[in-house]
């Protein structure tokens, strides 16, 4: 069955893709939730057109989004956690620490755009912060024991 999705769903899609997923799925989950709508001939002609009146407006989305990454390309962090004797993190690092230690820099980056590995131990890190669907930074990060 083909969907017009609503808005971003991870492993899926972006906000107006036309995806195919399987029957089950799309009229028991997206479009009761409101997370698509099926792609009927008249569905897909305002989408057309609403993509067509918004290009202007993506344009400059995505222009702010690689300027932004410009400004995080250069950026080390630097983040303190208690470890134990063996360098063991007690709990983890996770995407609100990345997004605090940015924040403190001045970089103000939501932390539902951060992706990282787990991250358990003292050493050196990348996180993944997408910006935009088509722009995507990996910032490095450090973890010492404080």
């Amino acid at each position: 069955m083909k969907i017009i999705l609503k808005e971003d769903i991870a492993n899926l899609g972006y906000k107006d893709d036309v995806v195919e997923v399987k029957n089950g799925y799309g009229r028991n989950y997206l479009i009761p939730t409101g997370k698509a709508v099926i792609a009927t001939e008249s569905a897909l002609k305002v989408l057309a057109e609403n993509q067509r009146q918004r290009a202007h407006k993506l344009a400059r989305i995505k222009a702010e989004a690689e300027a932004a990454a410009a400004t995080l390309q250069d950026v080390k962090l630097t983040i303190g956690a208690k470890t134990s004797s063996t360098g063991t993190i007690f709990g983890s690092v996770n995407a609100i620490q990345i997004a605090e230690a940015l924040e403190k820099l001045g970089h103000n980056v939501d932390r539902k755009l951060i992706s990282l590995d787990p991250v358990k131990e003292v050493g050196n890190y990348t996180a993944i912060i997408k910006l935009h669907r088509d722009v995507t930074v990996n910032v490095p990060f450090e973890v010492v024991s404080e």
